[in-house]
């Protein structure tokens, strides 16, 4: 059973950023890819960025390319969301997932429990 741990939320000005962070355990992630997606009140839930495990290779966004910054850390297991120059509208639940598919994007089968991010203008 595959468990996704995140952290890092909060409300934040525009302009400014913020770190979140998701930590899976569960199994051996190998090959597959680790992402987030979010949601807004009244939306539907949004493919945001996402990392392969063992090749690094990076997935972003076109809403987010060169504010959003996707990144992990082998050593503490663990995958990070860098997001400069926030806007309000980047207000949403932003959710962990795996394992990401692409062409076309699509989130797996498992989500962390969700962690708030409130831009205010």
């Amino acid at each position: 059973q595959v468990q996704l741990v995140e952290s890092g939320g909060g409300l934040v000005q525009a302009g400014g950023s913020l770190r979140l962070s998701c930590a899976p355990s569960g199994r051996t992630f190998s090959s597959d890819a680790i992402g987030w997606f979010r949601q807004a009140p009244g939306k539907e839930r949004e493919f945001v960025a996402a990392i392969n495990w063992s090749g690094g290779s990076t997935y972003n966004a076109d809403s987010v390319k060169g504010r959003f910054t996707i990144s992990k850390n082998n050593a503490k297991n663990t995958v990070y969301l860098q997001m400069n120059s926030l806007k309000p509208e980047d207000t949403a639940v932003y959710y962990c997932n795996f394992p990401v598919r692409f062409t076309p994007v699509q989130a797996g089968a498992y989500w962390g429990q969700g962690t708030q991010v409130t831009v205010s203008s």
